[in-house]
Parts: structure tokens; C-alpha cells; sequence
């Protein structure tokens, strides 16, 4: 018996493994694509948005100065403020009632608010108490990036 050969006869080594790769590759290959297609990739890339503000609150003028301090630009139609204590009597750029929307007016180009884009919010009073909150535009997603509360709140 020739065991000899036996051991050192590797031709269908190198064609075997070269099958397994290929399997592997279309494998994997299926399910990223499968992943795209059922819609699953959309979810994967829909994160809220990355951005710090700042607050500077006015008790002379009854309003609190939200700033886009840095971080990712963000749709001023995505934006809203929702709390208590709003004030009354606002401009038309500056907000005084829950649930409204940064105004356009005080976003850069293309309507986004970019770092150092800043709007006024009225309050009533020192016990206001709100939320910076991002909503994106079907709804799925939100985030709160910014709190304010006024000293009695």
C-alpha cells in the first residue's frame, strides 16, 4: 500500500476550497441585497440627526435664545418645540406655542439650521419648561436634542 502518496496527493484541495469562497460569497451577497430590497436598509440609515444647542435664557424680555451650537445640519421643517410655559405676543420668527416648527426664516440656505442659526422663544415667567425635539418627515423617527427649563420650573 502506497500510503505515502496518499498524504502528499493535494490536486482537489486548491478546487474544493475555491467552491466554499465562491458559496460564501454568494451568500452573503444575497443578503445584503435581500436586505435592501425588503426595505430593511432604509431603517438602518434613518438616524436622527447629531447637533448640540445652546440655551440663554432673558428675563427682561421674557424669551430664552436657542442656538445651533455644531454638529449635523438639520431641515427646519424637522425641528419643533414642545413643553410649557410659552409666552404670548412673538414674532413672526420667533416661537410662542407648543408643538411649532423652526421658522424657516431663521434657517440658512436651503431652509436648514446650521450651526449658529439661533431663534428667540418666548415664555411667561420662570417656570417654562421645553424641548428642542427632531421629527423626521414620515414620522418614524424623533429625538429631543436640547432641554430648557427656567429657573422655577
Amino acid at each position: 500500500m502506497e500510503l505515502k502518496r496518499f498524504f502528499n496527493d493535494d490536486d482537489a484541495v486548491s478546487p474544493v476550497i475555491g467552491v466554499i469562497l465562491m458559496v460564501a460569497i454568494t451568500v452573503i451577497l444575497a443578503a445584503v441585497i435581500a436586505t435592501f430590497v425588503l426595505g430593511l436598509g432604509d431603517q438602518v440609515s434613518n438616524t436622527a440627526p447629531q447637533a448640540s444647542f445652546s440655551t440663554d435664557y432673558d428675563s427682561d424680555k421674557g424669551e430664552v435664545t436657542v442656538t445651533h451650537d455644531g454638529g449635523d445640519s438639520i431641515k427646519a421643517s424637522n425641528l419643533y418645540f414642545r413643553g410649557s410655559g410659552f409666552g404670548s405676543g412673538a414674532a413672526t420668527n420667533e416661537i410662542d406655542s407648543n408643538n411649532e416648527q423652526w421658522p424657516s426664516a431663521n434657517a440658512s440656505s436651503n431652509s436648514k439650521v446650521v450651526a449658529g442659526d439661533r431663534v428667540a422663544v418666548m415664555v411667561s415667567g420662570d417656570s417654562y419648561d421645553f424641548s428642542v425635539v427632531y421629527e423626521s418627515a414620515t414620522g418614524d423617527n424623533s429625538a429631543t436634542l436640547a432641554t430648557a427649563s427656567g429657573p422655577d420650573a
